[in-house]
């Protein structure tokens, strides 16, 4: 297979950049539209429910920074870090459909961390 085109890179890492942003972005408009959901999960592991709003605030921070390429690797590492933080409230056993969650979060924290390493692409903002 020929390695692909600096356009077809720059493409690429763009649609990556979309995707994951989007994740996080998605995770805001749950919080907002129905935080029933994140605040159960936060009181089942004992921890404080007003939480959900930092929470929120970052997810906004770090999915725009990331749609846009600004601040895009200290940003991925810390949704990587998010992401893996936030896998401890659904490892619950005795639920498969929350392993699974967990599971997804540990391999879209990959997703972070490369990009993290490898940068906006050449299709971004800078600051």
């Amino acid at each position: 297979m020929m390695p692909p085109t600096p356009r077809a890179e720059a493409a690429l890492a763009l649609t990556g950049r979309v995707l994951l942003s989007a994740l996080m972005l998605a995770g805001t408009a749950q919080k907002i539209i129905d935080p029933s959901g994140a605040l159960a999960l936060l009181d089942l592991a004992g921890w404080p429910l007003w939480l959900i709003w930092p929470s929120g605030l970052f997810t906004t921070i770090a999915g725009l920074g990331i749609l846009a390429g600004v601040a895009t690797r200290p940003l991925a590492l810390a949704a990587a870090l998010y992401c893996v933080l936030t896998s401890y409230f659904h490892i619950l056993l005795a639920d498969p459909w929350q392993v699974t969650i967990a599971a997804k979060n540990w391999t879209i924290a990959g997703g972070f961390l490369v990009l993290a390493a490898h940068g906006p692409g050449r299709w971004a903002l800078r600051p």
